[in-house]
């Protein structure tokens, strides 16, 4: 009785904490605002600006195919390493001579 009780007061907690943050929307700046405000004071201070990506993924399925070649890579690297990485398993039943 006592662990259905706690799963209800969890969840019941739960979501007034998401309804809390709903209604009045707190302001939650990331790291990435405190991180490039410093970079950038440090560029400027040395007179370096901005430059355009080496590899601009912005362009077309660029960004989409190099995530499907990364999928790729991995696939076949675990698939080659499969039993390495997990082990071998023991086949049921009788075994052919």
């Amino acid at each position: 009785m006592k662990k259905g009780v706690w799963k209800w007061l969890l969840l019941l907690l739960f979501l007034g904490v998401i309804a809390y943050l709903g209604v009045h929307a707190p302001s939650m700046p990331g790291a990435d605002t405190h991180v490039n405000a410093v970079a950038e004071k440090y560029a400027a201070e040395v007179g370096a600006g901005e430059r355009p990506p080496l590899i601009n993924t912005d362009k077309g399925d660029l960004l989409l195919f190099m995530f499907a070649v990364g999928g790729a890579v991995a696939g076949f690297v675990i698939g080659y390493t499969w039993r390495d990485l997990f082990g071998r398993t023991k086949h049921s039943g009788k075994t052919s001579n």
